[in-house]
């Protein structure tokens, strides 16, 4: 763990807070016998989990998946939880959607052909989709959002001449190298805490300014070695920091001063809306990146770019855009791939699914503001679209790296556990919620009802109670 647990900070008594978190965990290991049983049995895994970062648990052990329909799924110990992780947004379309599970049956069953190195005229339609939605009318696609972001990267060097990406403190885009990138205290870029296995020093290959500071980007930028500025329209990974006013028409403005080529990383901001924030806030991007969400819960990622862009590249007889040129991978843009695409963007995350989901999101925010107002704890709680973040500052966090401070590890393990414990998943790495079509307005008051008993727990003096 490189996140640490700031005490006092959020609030609350610590030593009750470590005795309550020491209940929750005894129940949840009490719960779940079988979960615990095919963790302690995985020798063949590495870490005991599919990927390593299945470990990031508030209890010891992850619970392990039997079924899932919609915004629920239940455990191999037979518990049912309202799922708000929902994949960390690869499932916002909800689980298993309809017109998704028939578009991939139809695909596996009736046309066959899942890895073949042609093309399908369905990819037309679900870039056509992609255009449609965020406005950009050139699509490539990819397996996941890391690969379209890495893809996205090479093409900026290659139209622009220049090898440094900018990216924003505590960003997120996957794996990528080149993002792995923080300020230091002194304001200099550093490397991420924790990364593994580094080729090179993240300093020859990327910069860094916080997010929200138009003046560190444009100090940045200054240098004339950055490619491209690749970002989230707002931050998500590191909990929800929204863009100031002003701020995002400020980097695209300073992008075009000095010669970088402006990238949004829609992946997790496509919880904004239809067109994700790029349409609901009027944006205008050189490139988009995207995944997760756009299959329904099928690997799928894509990226896109302006007809000027698109062309430049595509007339460079320098580079090598079919063969060994490091842009593709030859399971992308697979033909179950693309029909997923096409059925999720089609059909299930809809204007009128959106509108549903933003309801409930609201109503989501207004349940933990007024838990949080009741017991006037310094805590706040941001929506973005179909998204809500409970945070334990007040105010919200407005840079990644004053995210990272408030931080409190503890803290979260308890909510988390105790959500649990009572039939509520939340994203494992935050406090975030997010609204998928299937979710209802009974799910969202039953995180209500249960995060205000948890709190109360917190908060409240005398002995604490036993577990039910």
């Amino acid at each position: 763990m490189f996140t640490s647990v700031v005490p006092g900070r959020s609030g609350v008594q610590r030593a009750r807070l470590r005795t309550l978190l020491e209940r929750e965990q005894a129940l949840f290991l009490s719960r779940n016998p079988g979960s615990a049983g095919a963790y302690a049995h995985a020798d063949s895994l590495f870490g005991r989990v599919p990927m390593t970062w299945m470990n990031k648990t508030s209890a010891h052990f992850p619970i392990y998946l039997d079924t899932a329909r919609g915004a629920h799924v239940t455990d191999i110990d037979g518990h049912e939880y309202v799922d708000f992780s929902l994949g960390d947004t690869g499932s916002m379309a909800g689980h298993s959607p309809s017109p998704v599970v028939e578009a991939v049956r139809r695909r596996v069953e009736d046309l066959g052909g899942l890895a073949v190195m042609l093309p399908t005229e369905q990819a037309d339609v679900a870039g056509a989709h992609l255009a449609s939605r965020f406005g950009l009318p050139r699509w490539s696609f990819s397996l996941t959002a890391t690969d379209a972001n890495r893809w996205a990267i090479r093409l900026a060097r290659a139209v622009t001449g220049r090898q440094k990406i900018l990216f924003n403190s505590y960003c997120y885009h996957g794996s990528v190298d080149e993002s792995l990138i923080v300020t230091s205290p002194d304001g200099e870029g550093a490397p991420r805490p924790g990364n593994v296995g580094a080729p090179v020093p993240v300093t020859e290959t990327s910069r860094v300014a916080e997010f929200n500071d138009l003046d560190g980007l444009e100090r940045e930028l200054a240098h004339g070695d950055v490619a491209a500025v690749l970002m989230e329209p707002a931050l998500t990974n590191i909990g929800i920091v929204l863009p100031e006013p002003g701020y995002l028409d400020g980097v695209r403005e300073l992008t075009r001063r000095f010669g970088a080529l402006f990238i949004l990383d829609e992946t997790h901001t496509f919880c904004a809306g239809p067109g994700g924030a790029t349409r609901a806030w009027n944006l205008d991007p050189d490139m988009i990146t995207i995944g997760k969400a756009i299959g329904g819960g099928i690997p799928a990622g894509a990226y896109g770019l302006s007809v000027e862009l698109a062309d430049r590249l595509l007339n460079r007889e320098d580079l090598d855009l079919v063969d060994m040129g490091g842009v593709g991978g030859t399971l992308a843009g697979n033909a179950l791939s693309i029909a997923a695409v096409c059925a999720t963007l089609g059909e299930v995350l809809t204007d009128r699914a959106f509108d549903h989901m933003h309801a409930l999101a609201e109503r989501f925010e207004t349940g933990v503001a007024e838990v949080i107002a009741r017991h006037r704890l310094p805590w706040s709680v941001t929506r973005l679209g179909a998204r809500v973040e409970y945070r334990f500052a007040d105010p919200a966090p407005r840079t990644g790296t004053e995210a990272a401070a408030v931080h409190d590890q503890e803290l979260d393990d308890y909510l988390h556990t105790y959500l649990a414990n009572r039939g509520i998943l939340m994203t494992p790495f935050h406090n975030m919620a997010l609204m998928s079509p299937a979710t209802t307005r009974e799910d969202v008051d039953l995180h209500t009802r249960l995060f205000a008993e948890a709190v109360a727990d917190l908060v409240t003096s005398g002995p604490v109670p036993s577990a039910p």
